[in-house]
């Protein structure tokens, strides 16, 4: 179960990530990922419809991790979509005052649920019977009205408070880079440097320091990444999905870039230490 469900997940990201930057972020292109992630998600329901769980411990898995990291990418481009489409015409001050509004209403998430926050972000499993395994609920650990209408099939009592936490820290930096913009903007009129390396490394550079998470703690968007390393050396991309693809397709040294990146490192170490 928990291999198929994160096959799912990859190729769900694969197709949002080809989504999102064909039609450039979009307001199509978040209509089209809400249907993409709601196929999905029927498809991993039909699943379990079918295979059901062998135990308590994977159904507390799959309710605990896995289906939150499908459902919080519906809460995040269903919320971008109703952002954007209500997001105000005007100046800069119009703009920051709509985008901190939008920023207060996660926080009043937080302040809400703290208590929960505080049982997931400490990777608490005392209560996990309780909140992940279904037809547990306990209506004194406050329950979202959404799950007495929920399929109960397919829904435990804090699922969905797992997955909006998920999506509320992606949709937080999604605002805090919308309230930067302006800011970027100014950096950016400074004559920019000028990346000098292959377009092939830089996207090599860019994927590893996603992949580590060394970058709003791997919740940073792709596209958000590779627009800020073309803004700041002043290059094209391109289609770096693409590019991205052909580094995968490499049958010898997929990290040729890396691995180089690492010998001069060590060579300019060395050489300064045998001065």
């Amino acid at each position: 179960m928990t291999d198929y469900c994160h096959t799912i997940i990859n190729e769900l990201d694969d197709r949002i990530s080809e989504l999102t930057y064909e039609q450039n972020n979009s307001l199509v292109s978040y209509e089209n990922a809400i249907v993409l992630v709601l196929q999905k998600i029927e498809e991993v329901k039909k699943h379990i419809q079918e295979k059901g769980f062998k135990d308590a411990e994977e159904e507390i898995l799959f309710f605990k991790q896995l289906k939150p990291q499908l459902v919080s990418k519906l809460i995040f481009f269903n919320s971008i979509y109703k952002i954007e489409t209500k997001r105000p015409r005007g100046g800069d001050k119009i703009i920051r005052k709509y985008l901190n509004i939008e920023l207060s209403k996660i926080k009043r998430y937080f302040d809400a649920n703290l208590e929960f926050y505080k049982y997931y972000r400490t990777n608490s499993t005392h209560l996990d019977n309780k909140y992940f395994v279904r037809g547990k609920h306990d209506i004194k650990l406050s329950l979202d009205t959404y799950y007495f209408e929920a399929d109960h099939n397919f829904t435990t009592s804090h699922d969905y408070k797992v997955a909006k936490i998920i999506a509320n820290d992606l949709i937080q930096v999604y605002l805090e880079d919308q309230l930067n913009n302006n800011s970027q903007k100014r950096i950016w009129e400074n004559p920019p440097l000028n990346w000098t390396g292959s377009k092939t490394s830089l996207i090599e550079l860019i994927y590893s320091l996603l992949s580590q998470g060394s970058i709003d703690n791997g919740n940073a968007d792709i596209k958000i990444i590779a627009k800020t390393f073309e803004n700041m050396f002043n290059i094209d991309l391109g289609d770096f999905y693409h590019s991205y693809l052909e580094l995968k397709a490499r049958k010898m040294n997929r990290t040729k870039f890396l691995d180089s990146l690492r010998d001069a490192l060590i060579k300019r170490m060395d050489e300064q230490d045998e001065k």
